[in-house]
This record gives structure tokens, sequence and C-alpha cells, in this order.
């Protein structure tokens, strides 16, 4: 019996739950706030698969959103904001965001999308006797090479 009321006194005795919660989640709260958390974890939801593939929410510190994108995305994002910033109240059901901060930088884990090459185009007749006139078996390679570029898109 003695122990246990030696440890009534040092934890004070039963507690409610709620009354240590506070105590334990603000140190966790001030380094990433529960909006923030959630723009994070539903940010291809709210933005949509379009803009998520090429941005990344970042921090949300008051109330600025700073969003990483890739190149040219920041102007489009720029005339963008005030969709984007009603999207983001949206889903978190109250106005946690008030301005966009755009930061450009390679968005890491997404591959980049590389157009597949074209097959070489064949080159006229006229064109391959020109080549074939030339001396030189690099220049040859080199002409047909360039020939096959300005052949490949068509006119």
């Amino acid at each position: 019996m003695a122990e246990d009321s030696g440890d009534q006194r040092f934890f004070g005795g039963p507690r409610a739950l709620g009354a240590l919660l506070p105590r334990l989640t603000r140190p966790v709260f001030r380094r990433k706030s529960p909006a923030g958390a959630q723009i994070m974890a539903d940010w291809a939801e709210i933005i949509g698969p379009a803009l998520a593939a090429v941005t990344a929410p970042r921090r949300l510190s008051g109330t600025t959103l700073t969003i990483a994108c890739a190149g040219p995305v920041a102007m489009e994002l720029t005339h963008l904001a005030p969709q984007i910033i009603s999207r983001i109240n949206g889903a978190l059901g109250r106005q946690a965001v008030a301005q966009l901060k755009f930061v450009q930088e390679a968005l890491a884990g997404r591959p980049r999308a590389t157009p597949p090459r074209p097959a070489p185009a064949p080159l006229p007749a006229q064109v391959q006797a020109g080549i074939a006139a030339v001396p030189g078996e690099e220049l040859r390679a080199a002409l047909a090479k360039l020939g096959q570029g300005v052949y490949r898109t068509p006119r």
C-alpha cells in the first residue's frame, strides 16, 4: 500500500487523458501545424492531379503556404493563386491559408517525362545523293544525322 501512495505522489494521481494531451502535443504542433500536416498529406486531392505532379507543399508558416515547383510553373501558379487558396481552405474547412509563396526547385521522386524520340525519317533521294558526294565518312555521317533532324519535323 505504501508503494501505491508513493506512485500517486509522483504522478499526482489519476488524470484524464485530455488533460495531458495539450502538454504533449504543443511542442509538436509548434513545429508543424495540424493544418500544414493535412495539406501535406492530402495535397494531390486538394490541388488536383495535374498541379500535384509539378508542385509540392513545403511548409505552412502563419497563413503563408510555401509551395515548391519546377521551372515556369510558378508563373501559372501565381495566376491561379486565388483558386488554389480557395481549394485549400475549402478542404480544411477554415481560413488557414491567405497567401502563397513559390520556390523553384527540382522535385525529387518525380521522374521527368521525356517524350519518345520519333523514328528517323527517310531522307529524300536528292539529299541522299548530295550527302554521298561529300568526301569523308565522318562528315557524311554528320550530314545524314543533320538531315534526319531537319526532315523529322513535319512542315
